[in-house]
């Protein structure tokens, strides 16, 4: 079992139910297709900074890793990305995206709760 977030570039929404609707829109343009969307150079930053401060899952070192997939950048698309993370890791994991994200000015949703993380 997983942990998700989804972080993607863009303007604030107004509330949690417009950060759904962006995200399931940005989900059908950019995840959900076979057209390659490569990251986007914020997307592929965002990325660089949650590995610095935990390895990749197929890098060595990686049992401490939270992340379920690798690498980890595969999992972007264009201005969005998918964060798969291990159960028992994502307290800390998502609290840390979260705050990443936020600091790069990048907007984070837990799809779990459905709600934006600050």
């Amino acid at each position: 079992m997983s942990y998700d977030l989804a972080v993607w570039e863009g303007e604030h929404p107004a509330d949690n139910e417009a950060a759904l609707q962006i995200l399931e829109d940005l989900c059908s343009r950019y995840l959900e297709t076979d057209v390659g969307h490569p990251p986007t150079e914020r997307i592929t930053a965002y990325v660089a900074a949650l590995l610095e401060r935990w390895h990749d899952i197929t890098e060595d070192g990686a049992q401490t890793s939270p992340w379920c997939t690798g690498p980890l950048i595969r999992e972007a698309r264009g201005p969005v990305i998918y964060i798969p993370m291990a159960w028992g890791a994502a307290d800390e994991a998502s609290a840390y995206a979260a705050a990443v994200a936020d600091s790069m000015g990048l907007i984070c949703f837990d799809p779990q709760l459905g709600r934006l993380r600050p």
